[in-house]
């Protein structure tokens, strides 16, 4: 078992990881900017050291800093949590170069899901179902472009090859605006992510975001933990997750489930990850792999009783998976409910002091958090301060237990979207269960 981890992260995912780490034995390194002093992760770790000023530049995506503490701190292994430098190859390429061990895929693996068009061409060579689309970047010549808009059927979408959180996107309904939006998405995509490489895809009209938990050791074994619905979103980023996705047809959630195994084995992934996928009409349709834990894992963990940060833990320090596939057993649902420092009306950040905060309890409730009374949120960072995950024996006791929570929830201070939620989950469609990724912006527009 590995010795000393560094946490290369901030707030609920680095305390998240620092219990993982205590529970094991492992001790821990906290990194911190200076305005994360007061973090709980840093009060908690065996040790803590600044790495730089508040802005992310220059302390949690500032590799050799943390590379640095690493090797003051004499870590064993260094946790990239979610976010920051988690799915940044070159990060993971620099670590393993240093000596450590980089708790995630191989700086390859990332590399190659990193990059859409590759991602997609790996996962058509193990057979897991991808969306219709131009196979490979779009030629630059006009008339080769509109070609394969004809074959692919509008409305199509074109997406940046290296983007990422919902940026690099543009949807075209028609022939006549195919070229011009092409170009427009190509500079965007250039200056955003450095690569103005695009593809077209289908675009599914109203499709739901289900994904697939995976877990592999690198050598050949995997296995996967389920499916979790993610379709409550606004601008592409999650608000509600549940696991597991309601009304999916048993042999398409085996079939999907079995393939993204098969396609772990042969690109002999390691740690967690997720595929990310488009249902709709009773078909998955990959859209990409995120090559790190999942801001969502609790619900997957929940209806599961497998500890994915554990795992990650195990596999880094060489250990096999602690769990066979035919030893998984889906109990129960659970559900996700965000909740985030901003503006219930305007969705602008709402950084400042944490007057009162009170936690849920009762049967079947966990939060995962790092506020406490008297913190304060930072503006440089992201909004997220707390996620309310509850279990139940079936979805409606799941959702009666997370209005409870919500209800019971106090965060006193700042401005939350608790308001949103506790409307969500009375919200009769939400509540049927199935809706689509449009669902809640088009809710939002309505009023």
């Amino acid at each position: 078992m590995l010795e000393k981890v560094l946490i290369a992260n901030r707030g609920e995912i680095a305390l998240r990881i620092l219990r993982a780490c205590k529970a094991l034995g492992i001790q821990t390194v906290a990194v911190y900017s200076k305005a994360d002093a007061d973090l709980m992760h840093v009060r908690l770790a065996d040790e803590a050291i600044c790495i730089g000023p508040a802005g992310a530049s220059q302390s949690y995506l500032h590799a050799p800093a943390i590379i640095s503490a690493a090797e003051v701190s004499n870590a064993d292994a260094i946790h990239p949590g979610y976010g920051f430098l988690a799915e940044n190859a070159d990060f993971a390429e620099q670590v393993e170069q240093s000596g450590f061990i980089f708790i995630g895929p191989r700086s390859e693996t990332i590399r190659l899901m990193g990059d859409k068009v590759s991602a997609k061409d790996a996962m058509k060579a193990a057979n897991v179902p991808t969306v219709p689309g131009s196979d490979g970047p779009l030629p630059d010549d006009p008339a080769e472009m509109i070609e394969i808009g004809r074959q692919v059927g509008y409305p199509v979408i074109i997406k940046a090859a290296a983007g990422g959180g919902g940026r690099g996107m543009r949807v075209v309904h028609n022939e006549a605006a195919l070229v011009n939006s092409v170009q427009i998405t190509k500079s965007e995509a250039l200056a955003a992510f450095g690569s103005d490489v695009v593809y077209m895809e289908k675009y599914l009209q109203r499709p739901r975001h289900v994904e697939i938990q995976v877990i592999a050791d690198g050598n050949g074994n995997a296995i996967h933990l389920g499916d979790r619905d993610c379709s409550l979103q606004r601008r592409h980023q999650k608000v509600i997750e549940e696991a597991p996705a309601p009304g999916i047809d048993p042999q398409a959630r085996a079939d999907v489930a079995a393939a993204c195994v098969k396609a772990c084995q042969e690109i002999g992934y390691r740690g967690a990850g997720t595929f990310e996928f488009l249902y709709e009409d009773g078909g998955f349709y990959f859209i990409e792999m995120n090559t790190r834990v999942q801001v969502e894992h609790p619900v997957t963990e929940l209806i599961t009783g497998v500890d994915i940060v554990r795992e990650q833990l195990h596999i880094a320090s060489g250990l096999p998976i602690s769990v066979a596939q035919e030893d998984v057993r889906f109990t129960g649902h659970a559900l996700e409910c965000r909740i985030n420092a901003e503006d219930p009306q305007s969705f602008m950040p709402s950084p400042g002091r944490i007057t009162t905060f009170h936690a849920p309890g009762g049967p079947g409730v966990r939060v995962d958090s790092h506020i406490y009374d008297g913190y304060t949120v930072p503006p440089f960072y992201d909004s997220l301060i707390a996620k309310i995950i509850t279990y139940g024996q079936d979805r409606d006791q799941a959702m009666a237990r997370m209005r409870q929570a919500l209800d019971e929830l106090v965060i006193e201070g700042i401005r939350t979207n608790t308001q949103l939620h506790r409307e969500l989950v009375r919200d009769a469609s939400f509540m049927a269960g199935g809706v689509s990724i449009h669902y809640l912006e088009s809710k939002l527009e309505d009023g």
